[in-house]
Parts: C-alpha cells; sequence; structure tokens
C-alpha cells in the first residue's frame, strides 16, 4: 500500500499555541482509524541514531524484528508506520509542547502537556482521512500520558494500549514509599527530554526533513532553562503527595475508554505498578490486563506483542468482529527459572481467583529463617541501615509453585533514628543455591519483587488498602520515636514465577537499594540488581537520619512476615 507522508503539520491548541505533527496515512479515499502517540522524544528522532546501543541490542536478540519492514521511520518507543499503514491506519506523531518542533514552555505530564493531548485527538479525529477514531499506542512516556488524557475524556478517544505505562506520579516514579527516586531523573530526563527541548541548537537531527528536531529557534543555555519545569527539583522539595503531583496522575473514575494495559513482569521502580492500578482501579468496563517479561521495548516490537495490538484496535477502531470481546480479561506469560520460555495462560480477574495468601513468618533467630508457622520465641535483628541489610530465607519448596500476584510485608521496625527508609527485595534460589533472576526493564539481573517504605510515611489508607496491596496517603510524616517498635506494611510490586521444588524463596531487608556483591553488570547504567532506580539523593536521605540502626522483630509477639500469591495448581482459572 502507498503510503502518504506529511510532515510539520500544524495543529493550534486551545490557548492558540500551535504545535507539530508528523502523519504517516494509506494513500486511500477510505477514511482511516488513528494511531497516535504524542510525547517529547522527537517525531523526527530517529530511533536507530538516537538510541543506537539500544537498536543494536534489541537486534542482535531478534535479527528479524518487525518483518516486512525496512525500519526507516521508527522513533523510539512508538508503532512502526511501515506495518501500521499497510495494516489501514494512520499514525500520527505529536511532539508536545516545548518539544522538538513544537514552541512552548516544557513541562512534562503537566495538566497544560495533557490537554494539548486531548486537542491534537479530537484534530486527527476530525481530519477527512480519518474515520473519527483514534487509538492512543506507545510505550512508557507514550503509556504515562494515556491514563492522563483518557480522563479527559475527548470524544475521538475509543481506545488505547498503554504498554508498560506508570499512572500515579507520586507512587509509581518519583518517590516510592516516600522515598525519593532521583537517580533516574538525573539520567533520563537530561538524556531523552533536554536534550530534545525545542530550540535546543546541540539536539538530534531530523534525517527526515533535513533539519533540525528541535525546531528552527535556537535559544540560550539560560533561555532553554528558563522555558521548562524543573521536575527532579519539584520531586525532591515535594516529599508529601500533594496536589502537584495528583494533577499529574490520573482519576481513576474518569478513565472511561477501552484499554489493553501491557504490563512488564520485571519494570520495577517505574511501569508496571500502573498497568495493573489501572485494570484494577479504573472506570472502564472493556478493559484487559496483560503481563509479559523481557527488556522495556522489546515485546512491544515481537510478533506476539503486535498481533495483541492489531486485533485490539482492530476491533474497536476498524469494528470488525474478530471475537476479541469475548477474550478473558487477564493475559499471562508465566515465567520459569534459568529460560526465556512463557506460557500463556488467560485468566477472568486480577488478583488471580483462587489465590492462596499465604503468610512466611520471619525468625530472627540464627541465619535468618521464614516458614508458614509462626516462631516459638520473640526475637529481634539489628542491622546497620546503609548496607545490604539482612535476608530471610524459606526452608525448600515441597512441590512445584506458582507466585503471581501482588506481595507485601508486614514488619514490625525500630530505629536508632526519628526515621528509617526500607529496601524490600524478594529472591528466588534454586535447590543449589543458584539465585532466579531475570532481565528487567533494563537491569538484566533483576529480581522477582522489590518494594519500599520510608517508616514515617506509615500511614495507611484503610479504604483503599487491601492485604496484599497496602496503600499509604502520604499526607502525615510521622517521625519515629528512637526504640519504639512501630507497625509496617510494604507495597511489594507484582510478579509472576513458578519454582521448581525443592527451590527457595527469600526476602532481603535494607535500608539502601538492593545490590548484589560482585561487579556491577553493564546496562542501562552499571547495575546489580535495581538498574537506574535508585534512591541516594543526600538532601533526602541524610545520613545522620536514615544512616542509623535498623532492627525487625519477630515472632508471637511481633508477627513480622511476607505475603505472597500462591497459585493452587488445580484450581478453575476462568
Amino acid at each position: 500500500m502507498k503510503m502518504i507522508i506529511e510532515r510539520d503539520v500544524p495543529v493550534t491548541m486551545d490557548d492558540g499555541q500551535v504545535l507539530r505533527v508528523d502523519v504517516y496515512r494509506p494513500d486511500t479515499k477510505e477514511k482511516v482509524p488513528v494511531v497516535m502517540a504524542g510525547g517529547p522524544y522527537g517525531k523526527g528522532v530517529k530511533y536507530q541514531e538516537h538510541y543506537k546501543p539500544l537498536w543494536e541490542s534489541l537486534l542482535k536478540m531478534h535479527p528479524d524484528i518487525l518483518p516486512g519492514s525496512q525500519h526507516r521511520w521508527l522513533t523510539w518507543e512508538t508503532v512502526d508506520p511501515e506495518i501500521w499503514v499497510p495494516w489501514g491506519y494512520a499514525c500520527v506523531r505529536l511532539d508536545s509542547r516545548g518539544a522538538g518542533r513544537s514552541p512552548g514552555y516544557l513541562d512534562i505530564f503537566s495538566p497544560r502537556e495533557t490537554q494539548d493531548y486531548a486537542n491534537a485527538i479530537e484534530w486527527a479525529g476530525e481530519q477527512k482521512w480519518s474515520n473519527g477514531n483514534v487509538g492512543l499506542n506507545g510505550v512508557s512516556y507514550y503509556a504515562i500520558n494515556q491514563w492522563q488524557v483518557a480522563a479527559l475524556q475527548p470524544k475521538h478517544l475509543t481506545a488505547m494500549i498503554p504498554w508498560e505505562g506508570a499512572a500515579d506520579q507520586y507512587r509509581d516514579w518519583a518517590r516510592h514509599g516516600g522515598i525519593l527516586s532521583n537517580v533516574f531523573m538525573e539520567i533520563w530526563y537530561p538524556r531523552q527530554v533536554e536534550n530534545v527541548q525545542h530550540g535546543n541548537a546541540k539536539g538530534p537531527k531530523d534525517r527526515w526533513m533535513g533539519e533540525s528536531a528541535t525546531g528552527p529557534a535556537r535559544l540560550s543555555p539560560a533561555e532553554l532553562k528558563a522555558n521548562r519545569a524543573d521536575t527532579l527539583e519539584n520531586f525532591r522539595v515535594r516529599e508529601m503527595d500533594d496536589d502537584w503531583y495528583q494533577s499529574r496522575s490520573p482519576d481513576w473514575s474518569k478513565v472511561k475508554v477501552p484499554f489493553l494495559s501491557a504490563a512488564s513482569w520485571a519494570g520495577f521502580g517505574l511501569h508496571p505498578r500502573g498497568n495493573f492500578e489501572a485494570f484494577t482501579q479504573a472506570a472502564s468496563r472493556q478493559k484487559w490486563l496483560e503481563g509479559h517479561p523481557g527488556r522495556h521495548e522489546e515485546w512491544f516490537y515481537l510478533e506476539y506483542g503486535m498481533e495483541l495490538q492489531k486485533r485490539f484496535f482492530d476491533y474497536y477502531l476498524k469494528g470488525e468482529k474478530n471475537g476479541w470481546n469475548r477474550e478473558p480479561k487477564v493475559w499471562l506469560n508465566l515465567r520459569r527459572p534459568f529460560t526465556d520460555e512463557v506460557e500463556l495462560r488467560k485468566e477472568s480477574e486480577w488478583p488471580l481467583k483462587g489465590t492462596r495468601w499465604t503468610k512466611y513468618y520471619l525468625d530472627a533467630g540464627g541465619k535468618g529463617k521464614m516458614d508458614t508457622k509462626v516462631p516459638k520465641a520473640n526475637r529481634k535483628k539489628e542491622f546497620r541501615a546503609l548496607t545490604r541489610g539482612i535476608t530471610w530465607k524459606s526452608t525448600p519448596l515441597e512441590r512445584e509453585t506458582e507466585f503471581t500476584g501482588p506481595m507485601a510485608a508486614k514488619l514490625f521496625v525500630s530505629s536508632t533514628t526519628e526515621d528509617c527508609d526500607l529496601f524490600v527485595t524478594v529472591q528466588g534460589w534454586s535447590d543449589k543455591g543458584r539465585e532466579v533472576h531475570f532481565q528487567g526493564t533494563v537491569d538484566p539481573k533483576t529480581p522477582l519483587g522489590q518494594g519500599w517504605l520510608r517508616v514515617s510515611h506509615r500511614k495507611l489508607d484503610e479504604e483503599k488498602s487491601d492485604p496484599w496491596r497496602p496503600y499509604h496517603t502520604h499526607d502525615d510524616k510521622q517521625p519515629l520515636t528512637p526504640g519504639q517498635v512501630y507497625e509496617v506494611d510494604v507495597e511489594i510490586w507484582p510478579q509472576c514465577i513458578v519454582l521448581p521444588k525443592g527451590f527457595q524463596i527469600s526476602i532481603n531487608i535494607a535500608g539502601q537499594d538492593f545490590d548484589r556483591p560482585g561487579p556491577a553488570v553493564d546496562a542501562y547504567v552499571p547495575s546489580r540488581g535495581s538498574g537506574v532506580f535508585l534512591h541516594d539523593h543526600p538532601l533526602d536521605r541524610p545520613k545522620e537520619i536514615f544512616g542509623g540502626k535498623t532492627t525487625i522483630h519477630t515472632g508471637p509477639k511481633h508477627k513480622s512476615y511476607l505475603l505472597m500469591p500462591v497459585i493452587p495448581k488445580n484450581r478453575k482459572s476462568i
């Protein structure tokens, strides 16, 4: 099918600002549906150039990626026009305000940016070549802003596929359990946002237009800085969940559009929590949840992901009666240790029907054990906060066991200072002591689960909390009295694993980011298990407060435990 390509098409916003889009559409007189993505990464920034190492490694893993495409018009985390246009879709890419070829003040995920996106959706739905049905599709940034704009309910927004997309700006991204997540922002924002700010003379080139991908304007460093918000500084100075965060997070009661929420099993620190929260909390009646392994953008472009996206949009945007509406609501790709092979299983709900919520009680005696029985004696174990902490390991599993779902830890904690941060990591181990880990969003050796909590943020929202998913208000800081014991609940992000008989699970509790001994693994940044999602800002974690000693209390008086979602083998899933 011949393709019409229109570049730098002007789209006027409600306040008069003109933003720019690129359009790839079939050369046909028939009206076609739209697949759209909008964000700050530059619609004219070529994937293979600006993200060359990532593209080359993806190509090495999958030499036949995107069959039928010559990869001529790829941009980071968006759909491939050479695939989608022949499928009968128009592909629209928007440079958000202040980014790429669109002038204005750059303020990522702001209400202004979200309103711009809604305006652009309406524009796309009203073009003469459009059938009026607009679908949103994309990874990460291009998924996160889908939740936000859906809450505005633009009339032409028909369906969406948020692929690995955080939602709650505070809990999913900025402050895990109240702890500032700074390292990702310190690396990502300059590389991927500031670098493509409108007017940046040092920004990348648009090879398709033969011009700058950041537009014709040329702003000085001082002008560029004045023309963008300092998001990391907002994260730093705003310790509690205030109106600023909430204005950048979706109101789930207003998210009513049909969606397919695709989550990574190993994206701890940024994406998957939002995908799971959307499925359980959004008002949409037509919603599906999918869970997959692999690197960040990998499964989006694999045949499995492409077929999934096409079938969903064919049903909602083209009206094809392909049976999608009869598909079970939850699709899980089950993982097993030491293999890339997965098993697709379909379910009716999340958490899974028939889940046996199992408490593994911690015992501070001896080398650190945990068991499904409460320890007989009250004990405690102390560790220096700024160390790798303490690990409790279960007895060997008596049979093959599946753990799929959200997790939580109930801990009884005391500190020598007025506060402490808890970094909780769930790991798996073979019968020979080999750790079970997987390729994560960026870290190639991601553990089975991670969770975080600043103990002064322990206050729960009782109405929103479940035993397997505690929900903290983050609106009332409650300092600790040194030496006093506090009961706290730690949310641990969902995961999926089937462990053979004889394997073990463990929980590591520390006062710093999880990292393994030995050399770091080369990844997006050199890493030992937590990728780039680290929490080490000295102003947020001063050593005089967070460098003390932490004690975990166990036994009949203080029943500290890890809550795990055990899936019985012979249950009925649907």
